[in-house]
């Protein structure tokens, strides 16, 4: 049976993607960061007809602290990992450290799902990386000397420039490990709690705009046809738009600055060349 440990399982496309993963009878650890809502998604799992196993685990992935606590828990309660879909994410409108001294946006989008595959690597031999990027991706610009935004912090370009970290992550971990098979993909312009994490503008335009954006369904659908299908199985390195792979921006192509940003993250990170702790 088909194992797939997902991060933002409780809003959005995560959501959408456990239940429909659940209803295709996959095996699936739901990952947040809050308690009630990780038990409230099971239930909608289990509801769902498909009748495999759901592992509930929490974890606040801003914290790289926790990050290693997923891991270790993970790789104690399951052998193997056949997807470790990387999906939590978040808009913040404004500037602020976590306790480890990382910008919260950075560290939530790239250091998180850059630490936790790290860290998941030999429970993945064979399997599949999926990662939650967006095409936001083509407003940021990857600063390798102002990686924590200290310079300058506007919301939408740095949210886009951790949506080109992700991307130039993929790219570096499909080379690294060709082991697996790393992909990642914009799911669309989705109804989700995306923006509404604090008051202030972003909340007022994510809330109007709803009505135009697509459903969490169908912006979760690339991340199961990465995840289990069959079509899907022999693609790495890609970035994928409607389950079709697609040319990110050139700057997202770029293989020296992917393997600057990956030693970079090592190191923030305490993995000094970017191998398995």
């Amino acid at each position: 049976m088909t194992f797939v440990l997902l991060t933002g399982a409780t809003r959005g496309i995560g959501r959408a993607a456990a239940v429909e993963l659940g209803r295709e009878g996959i095996e699936v650890a739901l990952v947040g960061r809050e308690l009630e809502r990780v038990k409230a998604v099971a239930r909608e799992v289990k509801a769902a007809g498909g009748g495999a196993p759901v592992h509930q685990h929490v974890a606040d992935l801003t914290l790289m602290a926790e990050v290693r606590a997923l891991a270790e828990e993970v790789g104690e309660r399951h052998e193997h990992i056949d997807v470790l879909a990387n999906n939590a994410g978040a808009l913040f409108a404004s500037r602020k450290e976590t306790s480890e001294g990382f910008e919260r946006t950075f560290a939530l989008n790239h250091l998180a799902p850059f630490l936790l595959t790290n860290l998941l690597r030999a429970r993945l031999d064979g399997g599949r990386v999926v990662t939650t990027a967006s095409d936001a991706h083509e407003t940021g610009r990857l600063d390798l000397e102002d990686l924590q935004s200290e310079d300058s912090y506007s919301a939408m370009q740095v949210y886009g420039t951790s949506k080109l970290c992700n991307i130039l992550f993929t790219r570096e971990l499909a080379r690294r490990a060709p082991e697996l098979h790393a992909n990642c993909f914009h799911p669309g312009v989705v109804r989700t709690g995306f923006g509404k994490n604090e008051n202030g503008l972003w909340k007022v335009l994510t809330t109007l705009g709803a009505p135009f954006f697509r459903s969490p369904q169908r912006g979760a659908k690339s991340l199961v046809w990465l995840a289990v299908s069959e079509e899907a199985a022999t693609l790495t390195g890609e970035y994928v738009v409607d389950e079709k792979v697609m040319a990110p921006s050139a700057q997202a192509q770029d293989d020296t600055l992917a393997e600057e940003l990956w030693e970079r993250s090592a190191r923030l990170v305490g993995l000094s060349t970017g191998a398995p702790a």
